[in-house]
């Protein structure tokens, strides 16, 4: 993305901590390069950090590496159902569903332990004044404690406004989105995404809310990383595969980390800009630069399909479809921006 806010992290193996950063896959970007044929095309990143997990012999313990984990936006928790006999499990057999709730376990006792030291140091605090807001604070860490000794990770409390942020606080892991990627054989791939779930007894995971899943054949992504774009699509094609697998977990985690996109074009450069959604126009300007936000005066917004439709932006004007809109305005998915603002 436009920044390295948005970190997707990966708990599994053994090693070095090692950070990527993903083009989004976006056909509408390809589409408005067809239509600009601009000199230079940005499309929206996703930044993975790949952190070696402990848990080598199996167990739960040491899977966290708290520390490191309280900087994620989302987490990304690869799952083996793969069966291989020159590679075995660690712990002896393939069960997916074991796997991922080892490691939702452990999220949750990390942040046990952390709603447990907040409570205790808020019962001090009420006695030497007893405010509303800290009132509040304990009533939603109470409620957190309460999940949480219950095996409920915190993703799964309905938290609203205020409520939200006081959690946003404690940098919880298990409250941050969770994105179950599944490493399948060849033959399951053509199961989709529903049959992955359900053959891997995840179905009951995935039900929790702020939880989502993408399925993938790691031995078929490596041998598309060493082809050509042609002939990976060829061979994707062969497979009866629209993408491969790691552009869906691409999209899978923008989408689970709550981005849209924005285009702005031109025949300078046509861009994708990454924003969470219900963000306002002056707010989505400064992605671009404070200056524009600063300055703001209008936005002239066109949506993707009215252009696609009209085939250039002043077939779009001469229909009223670009509108001028203020600062107030919430950019939606796939609106084209131009910023009119004051130097």
């Amino acid at each position: 993305m436009t920044s390295a806010r948005e970190t997707a992290r990966a708990a599994h193996g053994k090693g070095e901590a090692v950070i990527g950063i993903s083009k989004v896959p976006d056909a509408r970007l390809d589409r408005l390069n067809v239509m600009y044929n601009p000199k230079k095309r940005v499309p929206a990143t996703v930044e993975f950090t790949d952190l070696a997990a402990g848990g080598a012999s199996g167990g739960a313990q040491g899977l966290v590496d708290v520390a490191a984990y309280k900087n994620a936006d989302a987490l990304v928790h690869v799952l083996r159902a793969f069966h291989d006999p020159a590679i075995p499990h660690a712990s002896g057999s393939i069960d997916p569903a074991r796997d991922a709730q080892a490691m939702e376990d452990e999220l949750i006792l990390a942040d046990l332990g952390v709603a447990e030291r907040r409570l205790e140091r808020l019962e001090k605090d009420l006695k030497k004044s007893r405010t509303p807001e800290l009132e509040r604070e304990r009533e939603v860490v109470t409620l957190c404690k309460a999940a949480l000794e219950d095996g409920r990770p915190l993703r799964a409390l309905d938290l609203k406004g205020e409520d939200l942020k006081r959690l946003r606080g404690f940098q919880f892991l298990s409250a941050k989105p969770l994105l179950i990627v599944i490493n399948l054989d060849e033959a399951d791939l053509s199961k989709g995404i529903d049959g992955a779930v359900d053959a891997a007894g995840l179905t009951p995971f995935l039900s929790r809310a702020g939880t989502a899943a993408a399925a993938v054949c790691a031995k078929i992504e490596l041998e598309i990383a060493q082809l050509e774009a042609a002939d990976a699509a060829a061979f994707l094609a062969d497979l009866g595969l629209k993408e491969s697998g790691l552009s869906r977990v691409i999209r899978a985690s923008y989408d689970l980390l709550g981005y849209i996109s924005f285009f702005t074009v031109g025949e300078d450069e046509n861009r994708a800009w990454s924003i969470p959604r219900n963000t306002t126009a002056q707010l989505a300007a400064a992605e671009i630069h404070s200056d524009i936000a600063r300055g703001f005066i209008r936005a002239e917004v066109v949506s993707y399909d009215h252009l696609m439709a009209r085939g250039t932006m002043a077939a779009c004007r001469d229909h009223g479809e670009v509108r001028l809109e203020g600062k107030e305005y919430v950019v939606q998915d796939g609106d084209i921006i131009n910023f009119r603002f004051a130097t």
